[in-house]
């Protein structure tokens, strides 16, 4: 199993979400993690008061492959130190306290995001945008820093990639794509209406449409052929940009720039040394 962590983050996002008897089961989990991952799928459902099918049910839901990944991640989330939940600041609060609070939220982000992230679906998006002519990436408010960033990081690479806020603009541009082009689609809630109709684009035309959105089904998700996650721990009330999401959002650009740059190595190193050149020959 490529990755050992993640059950109770997951849970976490999706409880509220979930049918009544696959969210009795989820609750038990939750209360229960050292319990549950000892308990075989029948007796789950009895100590839930549900079944051995409405947990293989939960299981689908949360998008595993059966009752044994579930108990393997809660597992390996149980085997970590524990984690505070996300901290907000107070009224005049001190300023060590708010850098202590914000770079716990960072680090719990980062390390829920690397967590959840299915090696499967990372290495077909990787592959797609090796071979993609070219790579769209859009994003509305905080989720276009992301999709910013993610154009300047691969245009380095020289790839065609390109990056839009305005639908009109992008629209324009996805018209023209085909089968062998990538689409991007950027969505912290899964529920923007616009990348939603970009990603539903983007599969008339037969390009490859990948989301990053948090966990768990959701439009945005829905359109996509291939679904890529963020934490979907929740955001301090108090913020600027949808900070939590924000970082991982550029994680998960960050991830996909580093795994691409491996695969294609050597071209990857000559293409950095070139623009590296080009800034430094505008500096003299």
């Amino acid at each position: 199993m490529s990755h050992i962590k993640g059950g109770l983050v997951i849970l976490k996002e999706m409880v509220n979400s979930l049918p009544p008897s696959e969210k009795k089961i989820a609750m038990y989990i939750l209360n229960n993690p050292e319990e549950s991952i000892l308990l075989t799928a029948l007796m789950l459902g009895e100590k839930s008061k549900t079944s051995s099918a409405a947990v293989i049910r939960l299981c689908k839901s949360l998008g595993f492959s059966g009752f044994q990944e579930l108990k393997i991640r809660v597992a390996g989330d149980l085997q970590k130190e524990s984690v505070t939940e996300y901290r907000d600041i107070e009224p005049n609060e001190g300023f060590k306290n708010i850098i202590d609070k914000v770079t716990a939220n960072t680090i719990q982000t980062l390390q829920e995001t690397a967590d959840i992230m299915s090696e499967t679906n990372l290495e077909k998006a990787v592959k797609a945008l090796e071979s993609a002519p070219s790579i769209i990436f859009f994003g509305v408010g905080a989720s276009y820093i992301a999709a910013k960033d993610a154009e300047q990081k691969f245009l380095r690479i020289n790839k065609n990639a390109y990056a839009f806020s305005d639908v009109h603009m992008a629209a324009t541009s996805i018209a023209n794509k085909g089968p062998d082009d990538v689409v991007v689609g950027i969505s912290y809630s899964g529920k923007t209406e616009e990348v939603v109709r970009l990603l539903k684009l983007a599969k008339h035309n037969h390009s490859t449409a990948i989301s990053i959105t948090k966990y768990g089904n959701s439009p945005v998700a829905n359109f996509s052929d291939i679904r890529l996650h963020t934490s979907a721990a929740k955001e301090a009330k108090i913020r600027s940009g949808a900070t939590s999401s924000r970082i991982a959002q550029l994680q998960v650009i960050d991830i996909l720039f580093m795994c691409l740059a491996s695969v294609q190595y050597e071209e990857t190193v000559k293409h950095l040394d070139r623009t590296r050149g080009a800034i430094s020959f505008l500096k003299d």
